[in-house]
């Protein structure tokens, strides 16, 4: 058996592939742009899906080359891309139109419907269908189908046929959100129906890291893969960058802080949040993974020129605990960890100057992630340990260090962390590994733990608690 595999990390704007060793080290990586999508009205969104491929291909090619002799080792790869985003293929699995990616929201009518035929199943599975979620799209792609559609396919399902040369199910976690029950391990077959979406339109559903096939003559020509090399089932690119952090046991939450703050562990039972704003994937073992994406993040310092951050870092490192309230909120509305649709952002009081209120947004930020994990804790999931992070803005020490005192408790600055070594780690879970949790303890990097300031954890304390009470005074939160 071979020492190596592959990630491939199907983005929204690019395709990047990395070439994994026991240990995790890269060993090859190569990247392809893709066309960005065409946003038109009408909240359409679709990229070109014939583009997929051939940038995997070349991508996968490039590592191959690179690695010569040894590429014969790459003992088996999984695939990762955004949720929802869907396309019609045919017979030989050629995508036959555009895709409707994950922000597509056209499919408004198609989700009311939804909503009220399967009531009772999303009230137990804790997920909810918008217009903006694959079940809503594929409804919608039901009643345009183009002739000769054989399958609805999510984006690694594409790719996957490409490489084993025949159809093959998806996974538990890009079906979530495209009408899958995780709980029942079954579509929601009244809701397809009520939609009048023909059953032979959805593909079989496996748990991450199911061996899917293996890759074929043919793809093996066109990418260097071995022959034979396996094709297992990955997750979406939220869940694959949870695991890159190293958060696959029970207990471990990690927050990635990008342009918004996404923050996701696992539980051993499903939880339920009678507001809505929290839902949960399947773990590769059967446990799940509770979670929720905001709408505020590091888009809080949009407005900053990227060239003050290190100079604002070490100001407000200096100046200690912000004398104001701030919730950085750039535009109108919030999902997570409150429900808030009229949300904006505020401030209380009158920053003493340009740092006070620099450090304040800082600390806004980190009171929504605080916020975030006692939400969790109190419906069932609490976090052990050190809270780990990964995104833009865990490169800011300055901001670890007030993220970690707003928490109370150590954060986890994991480097390197990305969807793509998330992919890798489910194609080396039950191949170069025996499992997830013994791939991510040797494949994920270790971090460097970052401690609160002991000195003001009381002060921002109290913030917080001004920040609570502003939040239930604005009918944001409901009353302690």
């Amino acid at each position: 058996m071979g020492e190596l595999v592959a990630g491939v990390d199907i983005a929204t704007a690019n395709v990047r592939v990395q070439i994994h060793d026991q240990a995790g080290s890269v060993v090859a990586s190569a990247s392809r742009p893709l066309p960005q999508p065409v946003r038109s009205p009408g909240g359409r969104s679709e990229q070109d899906a014939s583009t997929w491929w051939p940038a995997v291909r070349d991508c996968l090619a490039e590592c191959t080359t690179a690695l010569g002799a040894r590429s014969a080792e790459i003992t088996s790869l999984a695939i990762s891309a955004t949720s929802g985003t869907v396309v019609p293929v045919d017979g030989n699995g050629d995508p036959l139109g555009a895709a409707l990616m994950y922000d597509d929201r056209r499919a408004e009518a198609e989700a009311r419907t939804a909503v009220e035929v399967g009531a009772a199943r999303w009230e137990r599975t804790g997920i909810t269908p918008s217009a903006g979620s694959g079940l809503a799209r594929i409804a919608w792609l039901a009643r345009h189908l183009p002739a000769g559609t054989e399958l609805v396919c999510h984006t690694p399902d594409v790719i996957a046929r490409k490489l084993v040369g025949r159809p093959v199910a998806t996974d538990t976690s890009h079906a979530l959100k495209s009408g899958y029950d995780a709980v029942a391990g079954e579509w929601a077959t009244e809701v397809f129906d009520a939609l009048e979406v023909p059953s032979r339109l959805l593909p079989e559903v496996v748990r991450p890291t199911v061996v899917l096939g293996a890759v074929d003559a043919s793809a093996a020509a066109e990418t260097g893969l071995p022959a034979g090399c396996e094709v297992r089932a990955g997750m979406t690119d939220g869940c694959a960058g949870q695991l890159a952090c190293g958060a696959v046991d029970i207990g471990q939450f990690v927050t990635v802080l990008g342009t918004t703050l996404v923050l996701k562990g696992v539980s051993k039972e499903l939880v339920h949040d009678p507001a809505g704003a929290v839902y949960s994937h399947l773990h590769p073992d059967g446990v799940w993974l509770p979670g929720g994406a905001a709408n505020i993040g590091g888009s809080a310092l949009s407005d900053v020129d990227t060239a003050e951050l290190a100079e604002l870092d070490r100001a407000a490192t200096e100046r200690g605990p912000a004398s104001v309230v701030n919730y950085p909120l750039r535009g109108e509305g919030e999902r997570f960890p409150f429900l808030a649709e009229r949300a904006t952002r505020f401030v209380i009081g009158t920053p003493q100057d340009r740092v006070d209120e620099y450090r304040s947004r800082l600390e806004g930020v980190a009171f929504c992630e605080r916020l975030a994990l006692e939400r969790l804790a109190e419906i069932g999931a609490p976090a052990a340990g050190p809270v780990r992070t990964a995104g833009g803005g865990a490169r800011s020490l300055a901001w670890c260090r007030i993220r970690a005192s707003v928490l109370d408790r150590p954060v986890l600055r994991v480097q390197g962390a990305g969807t793509a070594l998330g992919a890798a780690l489910l194609a080396a879970s039950g191949s170069i590994h025996p499992d997830l949790s013994a791939a991510a303890a040797a494949m994920v990097p270790e971090g460097e733990l970052v401690e609160p300031v002991r000195s003001e954890v009381s002060r921002l304390d109290s913030s917080y608690q001004r920040f609570l009470g502003e939040l239930r005074t604005r009918g944001w939160l409901a009353a302690a």
